[in-house]
């Protein structure tokens, strides 16, 4: 069975991937990422979740940043709670960006 596509962010026209940050493999847990979004009018959103080993994507938290000194405070505050849990933070990592139809895109949409 093939498994199901979910995007975590859409980017629509005018709008352009801001960042995409991951922590390194945690063992019997999988990968925390976040990834933001800048959107026309300036402010951020961003979703915050961990991929598990088989892909799965669970714990989707969702926000806003007014500017990007607030996206950043964000990340940081995550990172604080990662390292206390986990003892790993996110770091800027590179992202894939797919078409509704499922076709790879580059990350700017204009």
């Amino acid at each position: 069975m093939k498994p199901k596509i979910q995007a975590i962010l859409n980017i629509d026209e005018g709008e352009e991937i801001a960042g995409g940050w991951a922590t390194p493999h945690i063992p019997q847990t999988g990968i925390y990422k976040f990834l933001a979004k800048k959107k026309g009018d300036g402010t951020f959103e961003w979703a915050h979740f961990v991929q598990r080993d088989n892909g799965s994507k669970e714990n989707i938290y969702r926000g806003e940043a007014k500017s990007r000194q607030q996206l950043e405070e964000t990340i940081e505050v995550m990172n604080r709670n990662l390292k206390k849990i986990f003892g790993v933070v996110m770091v800027s990592a590179k992202y894939d960006v797919y078409s509704l139809e499922g076709k790879k895109t580059p990350p700017k949409v204009h």
